[in-house]
């Protein structure tokens, strides 16, 4: 009916401006962690671009200040750690690896998550048919690996670190949906979708820090120089800038988008943008997609997807139960 149309294109724009922003992002982190070999740094440099972001919209007052105590702000903090290891993770895995090849690991997450849910209290048991779909997903990864002449090649680095990544968002996910939710629910916390993010993304900077300073710091002068050399500061500046600014935009987005439908229309949309994204790095960067990983990759993602529905069905006794209240 064309009175509820108005209703679907703010949702439209947000889609559109979520896979716009994390195909950018993709595109951008690979040039950055291609041109300098000090992904840290660039992980960390990426986060400071959305501070200064949210900072900006703090002080013009286009967007109310968080106003969270001591408490809050500790309980924040291990969901803070786990985005910083989450994203630190995944920009060193597409910097080591393929972005592609990096997707189809981190389409392994919902195992992860399975297992989170299990082994962190309080427990969290799916229904049955979503621990059947992890099959699919683990196979369709596994058969990725399997290059044709060659047999199973992995590399082990850019594999280690997305599945850091994937256990990192798993916890992360487990542990942040409860104080989340509290926040939001605080109407004098400020805390909507867009601060929550701003807050983890400042929290996460804090832990990335340190880091660059351990892994880093020896060499990354040096690497600069590199850097710039070979590709002169103002690609290497854009390079950084442009993916920090797109990290942060894609959540932004995401996080704004996925508080308006259900978890199906975002199971949905969120198994697309990742098809999209190996699809799209593949042809910028000539990254080579023979048949078993076009094939693995299809299935992993399809089975994410049915265990993205699998998990969110209601079980029939507790439905009936609910009615009958």
């Amino acid at each position: 009916r064309p009175h509820h149309t108005p209703k679907y294109r703010p949702q439209a724009g947000l889609v559109v401006a979520w896979y716009a922003g994390n195909t950018l992002y993709n595109v951008y982190n690979k040039k950055a962690t291609n041109s300098m070999h000090a992904h840290w740094f660039i992980a960390c440099a990426q986060l400071v671009v959305g501070i200064v972001w949210s900072i900006t919209m703090w002080v013009t007052g286009l967007r109310k200040k968080p106003n969270l105590s001591a408490p809050d702000i500790a309980a924040c903090i291990p969901i803070g750690l786990c985005a910083c290891v989450a994203h630190a993770g995944s920009v060193l895995a597409m910097g080591v690896g393929a972005v592609s090849f990096a997707q189809i690991v981190k389409a392994c997450e919902p195992v992860f998550a399975a297992v989170v849910g299990i082994v962190v209290p309080p427990m969290d048991i799916k229904p049955v048919l979503a621990y059947v779909m992890l099959i699919p997903i683990i196979g369709g990864v596994g058969l990725a690996c399997v290059k044709e002449g060659k047999g199973v090649d992995i590399n082990m680095t850019a594999f280690m670190w997305a599945s850091i990544a994937n256990l990192a968002a798993a916890i992360k996910g487990k542990l942040g949906s409860s104080v989340t939710k509290a926040l939001k629910n605080d109407k004098t916390k400020n805390m909507d979708s867009a601060n929550v993010y701003g807050v983890m993304n400042i929290i996460s900077f804090l832990f990335t820090v340190p880091m660059v300073v351990i892994a880093e710091a020896s060499t990354l002068p040096q690497e600069w120089e590199k850097a710039v050399a070979a590709h002169g500061a103002q690609d290497v500046i854009m390079n950084i800038a442009l993916s920090g600014f797109f990290f942060y935009i894609y959540n932004e987005f995401a996080f704004a988008f996925t508080a308006h439908v259900g978890a199906v229309t975002s199971s949905v949309l969120n198994t697309a943008k990742r098809v999209i994204i190996i699809v799209v790095s593949a042809i910028v960067f000539s990254e080579a997609m023979e048949r078993n990983t076009v094939l693995g990759s299809a299935i992993a993602i399809c089975g994410v997807f049915a265990y993205s529905l699998a998990s969110k069905k209601k079980p029939a006794t507790k439905a009936k139960t609910s009615k009958m209240d």
